[in-house]
């Protein structure tokens, strides 16, 4: 009965979305559903760190209380600080040297989807610094998104690019593959660097050309002419110096990451960001008033951040924790038990379903924290490598995500570059699940069974 109630109610949400209705609206109005549901069934809604009022249907207030502040209070104003940003920094005209510098050479490139090709595995290997699927996301809508956009990329691949690069993991020390390798009673260097890296390797490789042939192919279809911008288009009065600037969020993050430098947030590294850039307009201009009122652009850049994007991801993580309550990931578990066919088969079905899970509730660590610890006794009971088994769902939940139209990368981008999240989900299935399949033959290669 859960898995029919979450399979209703999904397609009762994607319809509504389909058809025009508000996004945010939608979701919200549906978890809400699935939190009523939850609370007729006698089933528990607040999760831990969530105090109840001591009644059930005041508890699903109090869920949507509790994801404004958290939500709004941390990494909603990462969205709005990152946005507020890249508002900035056009409204001064940054962005416009940006893209003139970078036109100079790339005009005598034909297509724009090559640059995009590049442009996704430099993303990928941000992942390194920058650990949040949605954060990195938002990072690269404000500073990559709206170069690529103006050196000729479409807005729904350029959002495609922005979603997808931490589908595939990287680095080592990701509490999802530190979590992987423990459970796979395996070494952490042996399971990330040995097994886990080649497939990714592989995988990243494999969706970098499919994004290049199905961004291109979407584009065709749509009838969206790409062309690159001439440098003779662009007019703007600040110095070529000022091309640094939009990507010091960037070299912050990589600059602050313990390493080398004291580890900082990026909220703070940005407000670092934005006092270097005062300090150079002050010089610039020395006009006092100009570069304070200019500070505007900042503040309705949050505000519209907040509106369009803050509040999408507190509807979907209605939506999600309705889907988690009801039973439907559970029933998604208890579904995979079920299966006692080969060692390839079950790497097959264990993946799939993880994806499934990742897609339909927008997470990518709860499928995976839910589905890996069924795989000591599942591997024990057939006699096969953990580690065959674990390293397909550690790629499969992520690549999900990034598939989900209500995962919060996904939201954050979509509203961000002011198009639907399904159009970013259609943009970046075909490239994930090329992802997908290329893991598994990838895993059933290197990966002794």
């Amino acid at each position: 009965m859960e898995l029919l109630i979450g399979l209703c109610v999904i397609i009762i949400t994607g319809y509504y979305i389909i058809k025009g209705y508000n996004s945010a609206g939608v979701l919200l109005s549906t978890g809400l559903l699935l939190l009523l549901l939850s609370v007729a069934l006698d089933k528990p809604i607040l999760p831990q760190q969530v105090k109840s009022t001591g009644l059930a249907y005041l508890d699903i207030l109090e869920y949507v209380k509790y994801l404004l502040l958290n939500r709004g209070g941390d990494l909603g104003m990462l969205i709005m600080v990152l946005c507020g940003f890249a508002k900035y920094m056009s409204h001064i005209g940054a962005n416009d040297v940006v893209v003139k510098l970078i036109s100079r050479p790339l005009h005598k490139i034909k297509s724009p989807y090559i640059l995009m090709m590049f442009a996704y595995v430099v993303a990928c290997c941000m992942t390194f610094s920058v650990s949040s699927a949605t954060g990195l996301g938002v990072l690269l809508m404000a500073t990559l998104f709206p170069i690529m956009v103006n050196i000729g990329i479409s807005r729904g691949a350029a959002a495609a690019i922005c979603a997808s690069p931490s589908s595939i993991i990287l680095s080592p020390t990701s509490g999802d593959v530190v979590l992987a390798a423990e459970k796979a009673q395996l070494p952490l260097l042996d399971f990330a660097i040995k097994l886990t890296l080649p497939t990714s390797i592989v995988a990243i490789t494999a969706v970098a050309i499919s994004h290049y042939f199905w961004q291109r192919y979407l584009d065709r279809k749509a009838d969206i002419q790409v062309e690159t911008l001439e440098v003779a288009e662009i007019t703007t009065k600040v110095p070529n110096y000022y091309a640094i600037l939009p990507f010091l969020p960037v070299i912050g993050v990589l600059i602050f990451s313990g390493q080398y430098a004291p580890s900082l947030h990026i909220i703070t590294i940005i407000l670092i960001g934005m006092l270097i850039t005062c300090l150079l307009e002050f010089i610039r201009t020395f006009d006092a008033k100009t570069v304070l009122n200019d500070l505007t652009a900042f503040y309705h850049g949050m505000a519209d951040a907040f509106s369009g994007v803050v509040i999408l991801l507190v509807a979907a993580g209605v939506f999600a924790q309705g889907l988690s309550t009801i039973g439907f990931i559970h029933e998604l578990i208890d579904s995979v038990q079920n299966f006692s066919s080969g060692g390839m088969l079950m790497m097959i079905a264990l993946a799939l379903i993880t994806a499934l899970a990742a897609i339909t509730t927008g997470s990518g660590n709860a499928p995976f924290y839910a589905f890996v610890e069924l795989i000591p006794r599942l591997a024990s009971q057939m006699g096969i490598n953990a580690a065959y088994l674990t390293i397909p769902m550690l790629q499969a939940s992520n690549i999900g995500r990034a598939m989900s139209p209500v995962s919060g990368v996904v939201v954050a981008v979509s509203g961000m570059a002011n198009i639907s999240p399904f159009e970013v989900v259609k943009r970046t299935s075909v490239p994930m699940t090329v992802g997908l399949v290329v893991v598994m033959i990838t895993t059933h290669w290197i990966v002794p069974q």
